[in-house]
């Protein structure tokens, strides 16, 4: 058992849980708790890492079983995990590499996100939850969106980040001509929409381009969408968070498409 806090393998967790760059460097990211734990299988993941107090519920141990496993105590634990009250049990698990080539072959009738320098880990996670819950085929990124594999996205995923395709690419403008070419339609996100998110026509393959938080799509972005769309507001508010946004469009899409008769 791990005892000491000073553990090389501990050091390895806890850095991994609070840089980008380390998990980069591995390959890996850190996944806690019993809900996204019991969703790996054991050719995902290179080391599994369990507390005393896990282990003295016997319903636990089945979670573990086909795996190799580490136990260590609550206050290693607690070091390592990123959470206030850890369930205690956490993984590192093997990053996943998707091609925007595949992301943009896969499916018949694409349903994709763009994001431009979206900043908030949580925003980020709740697009791919409720984007899987929407239908959505894949997630496009910059560069300078979130780090996916950032502890506080992983925890919003529910399990999404398992199941979801994902890229980063270095030229978003250049992969949204590459999705146009491939007839996925564009449609920006934007509070000088001229068409209400509710009278466009999602039906076919398309993509919706989702800014920053604080200064939405860079102008030269926008100007890439086929069809700027608003979600008109009542009140005195003039927009709504990232997310939120994001899954109006998706759950929109996934309404017209049951409607259609189309996935």
């Amino acid at each position: 058992m791990i005892n000491s806090t000073s553990n090389k393998q501990v050091r390895r967790v806890a850095e991994l849980v609070k840089k980008a760059r380390a998990r980069r460097k591995e390959d890996l990211y850190v996944v806690e708790g019993i809900r996204m734990c019991r969703e790996l299988s054991p050719d995902q993941v290179e080391g599994l890492y369990v507390s005393e107090s896990f282990l003295k519920e016997s319903e636990h141990k089945e979670v573990l079983e086909g795996f190799s496993w580490e136990l260590v105590s609550d206050q290693v634990m607690g070091v390592m995990a990123d959470t206030k009250t850890p369930q205690g049990i956490l993984a590192l698990v093997r990053q996943k590499h998707y091609r925007l080539e595949e992301i943009l072959d896969a499916g018949e009738n694409p349903l994709i996100m763009v994001l431009e320098t979206l900043q908030d880990p949580g925003n980020l996670g709740t697009i791919l939850r409720a984007g899987e819950g929407a239908g959505i085929t894949a997630l496009v990124m910059d560069e300078s969106t979130a780090d996916i594999y950032n502890p506080k996205v992983i925890r919003s995923t529910m399990g999404s980040i398992y199941r979801v395709p994902f890229v980063y690419v270095e030229d978003l403008s250049k992969a949204c001509l590459a999705m146009k070419e491939k007839g996925i339609r564009l449609f920006a996100a934007h509070l000088d929409g001229a068409v209400s998110y509710d009278e466009a026509d999602y039906t076919g393959p398309c993509a919706f381009l989702i800014g920053n938080e604080a200064r939405g799509l860079k102008d030269e972005t926008a100007a890439l969408s086929d069809c700027r769309v608003k979600i008109p507001m009542a009140g005195q508010v003039e927009s709504l968070n990232a997310a939120v946004a994001a899954s109006v469009l998706m759950f929109e899409t996934a309404r017209q498409r049951r409607r259609a008769g189309k996935k």
